[in-house]
């Protein structure tokens, strides 16, 4: 494993907080949990930047501005009781209530409670956009879901806190109606059972899983839903069901409390296990005195989930190691050939392991400790579910890379070491994660020691390390079982850096895509060849000698029409009109220039030195490739939208898909023969019978002729843009964009069929990446 250094790296406006400040989502957005928000860097495999650099964006999610305050009752009886504690002469309660955080949030005489604890992200296809939602806990233990729905901005759905102090409050903090009555308020260990049932340590998500929802006519349909379960202080777990997409309050399914019986718990983690298409599922709960164990959880009206009968004791020894983090990795066991799940926490400086499969015995549990792989307790741990190998990491810069071997009993771990400081310098870490697809490892730094003394500053920072090389992250995607390059950004990064270091695309690489595009039909090649085709023409295009964004001090040109002795025509002044209106245009966009623009600068640039230059063929032989790989994919996706408005429509009047105009164009080219496009159009036609049922421009209402994929144009010069997955024109000043801003899309309509719906959630034809 050779780890290299890729730029840049991020600075980050406050220091890191709380256990695990670094996760990694599924749509490879990395959270950064510090003292006062929670930095959120998003990893785009940008086709329209020829920089070699990562393109990162960058949001945060802010801390709350008042200070969390746990509901245990009355707030007038609430006041009254802080006010006895406090001045109790007890000793043990007076000094018990000051100290403690969750009674003091706001600190008064101490320090107030600023900053993140923990955060976790959703797996993919969880808020309106169909991308990771992230749970964030405070400080001061205000548990709440935020979404990112328009790319800027961070909004808040729910404050579980609050909800769940609500219930507790109207169950009179019982957990089932049938529990004796406890003690009043005013009684110390009655008022710390109040908190410490509501006090969350950690919050983890569970996969998607569907549900059953009965209709007003008694017919059932699926529903996606996800479960996020809640760890508090004295051993309860909540288990909230959400529906899916979640909105807010109005998506909460149901809350149940479980009981794990775990005193000081630390750690939670999900088990999800497949076995003969049935699934289990409980949760992992570590405790900071040692044990381990799998609590069961009953999962109502979920379809196809079973569960423990009881416990699962993983590790019962008291000996006061806690267990700082739990990852639970589902692998093939290649010996008893069936699926097993593989558990690593890190204890102190070992990594305990656990390894568990279902035979016809019933369930076995291998499990032993990884010793001697850090001289310092483990502050941070991160796995590749793709393979199972895991990363962990002391606070001296060591990170040990854990591979997976299984032998006919168990398994055992090959492990390497990383040296950081090789790559970064002398640095201590605070946190690390690990990309979806193992490509990238995130690192939080801060200055090490220089001279035996400790920095006066530390500027924590958020640094990236490869862990895969060019040749691997290409084998990987050619042999992709998810096949969509949006799920691989990290993969394609990778991929993309390395074409324009050599500004070529490697023979091998072609050759095997060549093959895959013959022999396989899908269009997901097509995709990963013209992301290729626009890297590659990134890295032949002149750096601009002047920064786009930057207002040029020249003085504009003033055209006047009538002015006497000018000596220009009507056609020169549009002319340059035109010209000035594409360099104020192209300036405004910035980096997301079509290529197509790009290109013809980059050409008249060249003509105006030395005519037709080789790089100038080489260009416009590219150029010319990837309107053939676009037009291939546009194709595609017509004969898809016909296919649905043929099975979804009995007449075609009854959609509003320009239909016909589709029709037309794909049978406009004498050179594209599809048997497969042939028989749907004619089948279609038929159907149609000699109706056209055309689309109309909404300020003239001439008819908006079918000639462009991209934009329709009436016969008065009005421009409208097509939608990419519909092909209907966007009449209407508010229109979606795919994230690389590729293509744009239109917003549903109350009077969209559910087909023409589930056309619109689709993700953009060329990159794959979901529209916002």
């Amino acid at each position: 494993l050779t780890a290299v250094r890729r730029e840049p790296a991020v600075r980050l406006q406050h220091g890191a907080s709380g256990l695990e400040p670094l996760a990694w989502s599924e749509d490879h957005r990395v959270s950064v949990s510090t003292a006062r928000s929670i930095a959120v860097l998003e990893q785009l495999s940008d086709v329209h930047s020829g920089g070699q650099d990562m393109v990162i964006h960058r949001t945060a999610v802010p801390a709350p501005a008042a200070a969390c305050t746990l509901k245990v009752g009355p707030k007038k009886e609430v006041a009254e009781c802080k006010e006895k504690f406090a001045s109790s002469v007890d000793p043990t309660v007076s000094q018990t209530f000051m100290l403690d955080r969750v009674f003091n949030p706001e600190g008064k005489s101490l320090t107030p409670m600023r900053g993140f604890k923990y955060s976790s992200w959703s797996p993919l296809g969880c808020d309106a956009n169909g991308r990771c939602l992230l749970a964030a806990l405070t400080m001061d233990n205000r548990l709440t879901i935020h979404a990112n729905l328009n790319r800027l901005q961070w909004v808040q759905l729910a404050d579980l806190t609050e909800l769940y102090g609500e219930r507790l409050l109207e169950a009179g903090y019982r957990l089932c109606k049938t529990d004796a009555p406890r003690g009043q308020l005013g009684d110390f260990p009655e008022f710390q059972r109040r908190h410490g049932m509501q006090a969350p340590v950690r919050m983890e998500w569970s996969g998607i899983c569907t549900t059953q929802q009965v209709k007003h006519n008694n017919e059932c349909r699926d529903v996606g839903s996800v479960l996020l379960a809640v760890l508090f202080e004295n051993g309860n777990i909540a288990v909230w069901q959400f529906q899916l997409p979640f909105l807010g309050k109005e998506s909460i399914t149901s809350c149940n409390t479980i009981e794990s019986g775990i005193s000081s718990p630390s750690v939670l983690s999900w088990w999800e296990y497949e076995h003969n298409n049935r699934k289990m599922s409980g949760l992992i709960v570590g405790s900071a005195y040692g044990p381990v164990k799998i609590i069961p959880v009953n999962l109502k009206a979920v379809k196809g989930y079973f569960t423990l009968r009881q416990p699962v004791v993983l590790w019962q020894e008291m000996d006061q190691l806690p267990v700082h983090s739990i990852r639970c990795i589902p692998l093939y066991h290649p010996y008893q050939k069936c699926s097993c799940s593989l558990v690593v926490a890190a204890r102190g400086p070992y990594v305990f392991w656990c390894l568990l499969l279902i035979s016809k015995a019933g369930l076995n549990v291998h499990n032993s400790h990884v010793t001697g792989l850090h001289s310092l307790p483990i502050v941070s741990m991160s796995a590749d579910k793709q393979n199972g190998t895991v990363y962990t990491c002391s606070s001296d810069g060591k990170v040990r890379q854990l591979i997976p071997i299984f032998t006919d009993v168990a398994l055992k771990f090959e492990h390497q070491l990383i040296r950081l400081s090789e790559v970064f310098g002398c640095v201590r870490t605070h946190g690390i994660a690990v990309s979806p697809c193992g490509a990238y490892l995130a690192v939080i730094t801060t200055e090490g020691m220089a001279n035996g003394l400790h920095p006066v500053n530390k500027n924590y920072q958020v640094q990236f390390v490869t862990l895969k090389t060019f040749e691997e992250a290409a084998a990987q995607l050619l042999e992709s079982s998810v096949q969509n390059l949006f799920r691989q950004v990290d993969l394609t990064d990778l991929v993309r850096w390395k074409i324009l270091k050599d500004k070529h695309i490697p023979q091998f690489l072609q050759e095997a895509l060549d093959k895959k595009i013959e022999s396989c039909g899908s269009t997901y090649f097509w995709r990963f060849k013209l992301f290729l085709l626009r890297i590659l023409y990134q890295s032949m295009q002149k750096v601009p000698s002047e920064v786009t964004w930057r207002p040029s001090h020249e003085d504009a040109k003033i055209l006047i029409s009538d002015s006497p002795g000018m000596g220009s025509t009507e056609d020169d002044q549009e002319e340059g009109t035109s010209k000035q209106a594409s360099k104020q245009s192209l300036g405004d966009t910035g980096k997301s220039v079509d290529v197509d623009d790009t290109a013809e600068d980059s050409l008249n640039q060249s003509s105006d030195t030395g005519g037709r230059e080789p790089m100038v063929e080489k260009l416009l032989e590219i150029q010319a490739q990837i309107e053939a790989v676009e037009m291939h994919l546009t194709r595609e996706h017509m004969k898809r939208v016909l296919g649905e408005v043929y099975l979804h429509t009995w007449i075609t009047e009854n959609t509003s898909i320009p239909t016909r105009g589709v029709c037309d164009f794909l049978m406009s080219d004498d050179g594209y023969d599809d048997r497969t496009a042939r028989v749907l159009i004619g089948h279609i036609l038929k159907k149609m019978n000699k109706q056209t049922f055309p689309e109309h421009c909404s300020l003239c209402k001439e008819i908006l002729p079918f000639t462009d994929r991209k934009q329709a144009v009436c016969s008065n010069g009005h421009i409208w843009l097509r939608c990419f997955l519909t092909y209907q024109s966007c009449q209407s000043l508010v229109y979606r964009r795919c994230l690389l801003h590729d293509s744009i899309a239109r917003h549903p309509t109350p009077e969209d069929p559910e087909w023409i719906r589930r056309l619109l959630q689709g993700p953009c034809t060329f990159c794959d990446s979901p529209v916002f």
